[in-house]
């Protein structure tokens, strides 16, 4: 029987997929080991097993493959958030979330430390359009995990006050990974301790936007 077009396709399509994921999945470990500047793409290509000339076919240069490289690791963000379990509390869900989180940052340590502006490319537009659609999905995500109801009906105070908590947890994490001055369990200590506090007592003292405009006004 004679093949189709369609089964010929099939098997290069597929082919073609897993010599992209080889390529993503060598980078992301070197990149993350190293740092952007100490891994070349003739590096990558050695240890994915295929031509260096097929990293610029599917990704173009060093630096377009380390944006992809970001891109797939801040998709962690778009988990579930953790299963609503009879007995789990917000704070349990919340728990689980930055177990997660605090995994996925130390297995990618140094992409993570480069992506959020320790080293490399952290300043790059780029670079930073990716973290910014991934802070606004963990924004999204906390809302749910803390059971605030759904976020397109969250006030733009409850927004930012999420965004700021993003902010210093990004930078705790440098202070665990970059200057060793707390483990681990002291940062997702710190972290499960302070965000009920800021949507708690810190987001109530928050004035209204329209009382502190018309305040300036005078």
């Amino acid at each position: 029987m004679a093949r189709t077009a369609d089964s010929a396709v099939a098997p290069a399509r597929n082919d073609a997929d897993e010599r992209r994921g080889r390529i993503l999945s060598v980078a992301r470990r070197l990149f993350s080991e190293r740092g952007y500047s100490d891994v070349s793409t003739i590096e990558i290509a050695a240890e994915a097993g295929v031509a260096r000339g097929l990293i610029n076919h599917y990704y173009g240069t060093k630096r377009e493959l380390y944006v992809e490289v970001v891109r797939e690791m801040v998709r962690f963000r778009s988990q579930p958030v953790p299963e609503y379990v009879d007995g789990a509390t917000p704070q349990d869900r919340l728990d689980e979330s930055i177990d997660r989180w605090l995994e996925m940052v130390e297995r990618n340590r140094e992409a993570w430390l480069a992506a959020v502006g320790a080293e490399g490319l952290g300043h790059d537009p780029e670079i930073e359009g990716v973290l910014d659609e991934a802070r606004e999905e963990a924004t999204t995500r906390l809302i749910q995990v803390l059971g605030l109801g759904p976020a397109a009906d969250a006030p733009p105070e409850l927004h930012a006050v999420l965004r700021a908590y993003g902010g210093m947890a990004e930078a705790a994490t440098r202070e665990w990974l970059e200057r060793d001055r707390w483990s681990r369990e002291q940062v997702a200590a710190f972290l499960k301790a302070a965000l009920p506090e800021l949507v708690g007592t810190a987001y109530e003292a928050i004035p209204d936007k329209a009382d502190t405009n018309q305040g300036e006004r005078r």
